[in-house]
C-alpha cells in the first residue's frame, strides 16, 4: 500500500436513535462524542435508520420522519408555488403596462385620424345635401314635361 493516501480507521459505535441500538465496528467517520467499550475508546455516530429499524428488515410497516422530511418537502413546494406566484403577478403587471401604453399611443394615433375622418363625413354629408334638392328639381321638372305630353 502506498503511504499518506488511505484514510484512517477508528473504532466508532453506531447509535440508531428511534431504537436505541448501538452496533459496534470501524469507520472512517468520527465524533466529538466517545464511549468506552473494552477499555478502549469509540466515537460515537447517531443515525435515523439502521437494520434495527428499517421496515424492509423489521417487516413492520410504520414511517420513521425523525427528521421532518415530509414537512421539509412541504414547506419547501409551498415557497416554490408562492415564487412562482409571484412571478406570474410581475409579468401580468409587466404585460398590463406595455398593452396599456400601445393602447394609449394607438388612441394618440387615432384621435387625428378620427378628425379627420368627421370632417371628411360632414364634407360628404353637405354634398349629398346639395346634390338631394338638385336632383329633386331635375326629377319635378322630368315629370312636368311628361304630363305636359
Amino acid at each position: 500500500m502506498k503511504a499518506d493516501i488511505h484514510p484512517n480507521i477508528h473504532p466508532v459505535i453506531f447509535v440508531d436513535t428511534s431504537t436505541g441500538t448501538e452496533f459496534v465496528t470501524t469507520s472512517t467517520l468520527t465524533s466529538d462524542e466517545k464511549k468506552k467499550v473494552n477499555g478502549v475508546d469509540h466515537f460515537v455516530i447517531k443515525v435515523e435508520i439502521s437494520s434495527a429499524s428499517h421496515p424492509f428488515y423489521t417487516g413492520k410497516r410504520k414511517l420513521v420522519d425523525t427528521a421532518g422530511r415530509v414537512d421539509k418537502f412541504l414547506e419547501r413546494a409551498k415557497k416554490a408555488q408562492e415564487l412562482k406566484a409571484k412571478q406570474v403577478k410581475t409579468v401580468d403587471k409587466e404585460l398590463d403596462e406595455i398593452l396599456h401604453k400601445d393602447e394609449e399611443e394607438k388612441k394618440e394615433e387615432k384621435a387625428p385620424k378620427k378628425a379627420e375622418s368627421k370632417a371628411k363625413a360632414e364634407d360628404v354629408k353637405e354634398e349629398k345635401k346639395e346634390e338631394a334638392p338638385a336632383e329633386a328639381e331635375e326629377s319635378a321638372s322630368e315629370e312636368d314635361q311628361k304630363e305636359a305630353a
